[in-house]
């Protein structure tokens, strides 16, 4: 059996009006191999992917968490990794059509699939794209082979090239990945990069600074990277250049042409609900009363052999009404237009004046901008946005 830490229930003070939103996240772990910046739950796909038992735990993890979210549309459906891309159009079919089945999906879903250009095929991606996914989001990263081989990318500028040929003839929605601050990178070279993926007529742009986290390769053996002073420069740059070229920056790292922001994203930026199924999985799901959060077992061997047997969950636990207006803010304020004041109260089922202190103390310091509708970070405190979350922190 697996070991659950779950708390009492919240108190009285969570009192929802009406359920947000609801996305299904689908965790697919395996790589052809681990990049040394990742800190995911990614597995090199060393053998066989065990395809079609994997495909069999998502199914048996989704019937199993249908109490928890009995009834609900889903908005939204994405497909995460790892990569995702590596498994068959048949195995995702099957998988999206014992989900329709279970859980009524809207028609006009967005359907998203992670996807690194070394997997590109063209007729595995047609048939992607029939079987009724409608975005992709791709993993570019840069368009320089120099960039590429020194981040431990498997695909080189041609592979980069011939990918995003591939999701325009298919795809209308797609998203391109792309990372700043790389090794031996000046701002030259992160600019040529965006104005590749402009080039190319992507309808998104994400661009993330490189961050060295823990338990990775690069933690281990730090590359030398550009200084804090050039990465800057290197994000005003594309900041300004995708502005130029029509692109709204609408979340911290996000930029979209018109009506083609991340609607799967939003939801989560929103405080939304989002089942999430598959090896180490999280997800976030609401009751009138109640917020909590869940992740599955992170290995995938023993993630399928739990799953198949009706144990998927490693954790289970609440969000007490003392931590929701953090939860609340470290999604809400990535965002440039920030929030309305009633989301709060409809995402979190507390009162207003639970952060009107809160509030009073970001605007003070120049962090925090509102009217009587809307509360957004100002320039100051999108550029210092920790500084701007921490004025949310329960004491």
């Amino acid at each position: 059996m697996s070991t659950l830490a779950i708390q009492p229930p919240a108190t009285d003070r969570i009192r929802l009006p009406q359920l947000p939103p609801l996305s299904l996240y689908v965790h697919i772990p395996w790589c052809i191999r681990k990049c040394p910046y990742c800190d995911f739950n990614s597995h090199e796909s060393k053998s066989d992917l065990a395809e079609d038992r994997y495909v069999d735990a998502l199914i048996a993890d989704l019937e199993a968490s249908l109490p928890d979210v009995w009834g609900r549309k889903v908005h939204t459906v994405f497909f995460g990794g790892g990569t995702p891309s590596l498994f068959s159009p048949e195995g995702l079919d099957r998988f999206l059509s014992a989900a329709r089945a279970l859980l009524p999906i809207e028609a006009d879903a967005e359907i998203t699939l992670e996807a690194n250009p070394g997997t590109f095929e063209t007729a595995k991606f047609a048939a992607f794209r029939a079987l009724g996914i409608n975005r992709l989001s791709v993993g570019i990263q840069s368009f320089d082979p120099q960039r590429l081989k020194a981040i431990g990318r498997v695909h080189d500028d041609r592979e980069a090239h011939r990918a995003v040929a591939i999701a325009l003839d298919h795809f209308d929605n797609f998203n391109l990945d792309l990372m700043y601050a790389l090794p031996g990178q000046d701002v030259a070279g992160a600019l040529a990069d965006v104005d590749a993926a402009l080039a190319a007529g992507a309808p998104h742009v994400s661009a993330y600074h490189l961050t060295i986290e823990p338990n990775t390769y690069f933690h281990r053996h730090p590359p030398a990277v550009p200084d804090d002073d050039s990465a800057a420069s290197m994000q005003a740059g594309i900041e300004t250049r995708l502005a130029e070229a029509g692109y709204a920056n609408y979340e911290t790292s996000a930029f979209a042409r018109p009506s083609r922001q991340a609607r799967h994203n939003l939801n989560y930026w929103q405080f939304g609900d989002y089942l999430g199924i598959g090896a180490g999985a999280h997800g976030k799901v609401s009751l009138r009363d109640r917020i909590f959060r869940q992740m599955r077992h992170r290995h995938p061997r023993e993630y399928m052999e739990r799953a198949l047997a009706g144990d998927a969950i490693q954790t289970r636990q609440d969000v007490t009404p003392a931590e929701l207006p953090f939860e609340f803010m470290m999604n809400a304020l990535r965002l440039t237009d920030g929030f309305e004041l009633t989301t709060f109260t409809e995402r979190t089922g507390l009162a207003l004046n639970a952060i009107a202190r809160e509030l009073d103390e970001a605007e003070r310091r120049g962090l925090l901008e509102r009217d009587h509708q809307r509360a957004r970070p100002t320039d100051r405190g999108r550029r210092f946005l920790n500084d701007l979350l921490q004025v949310f922190l329960p004491s």
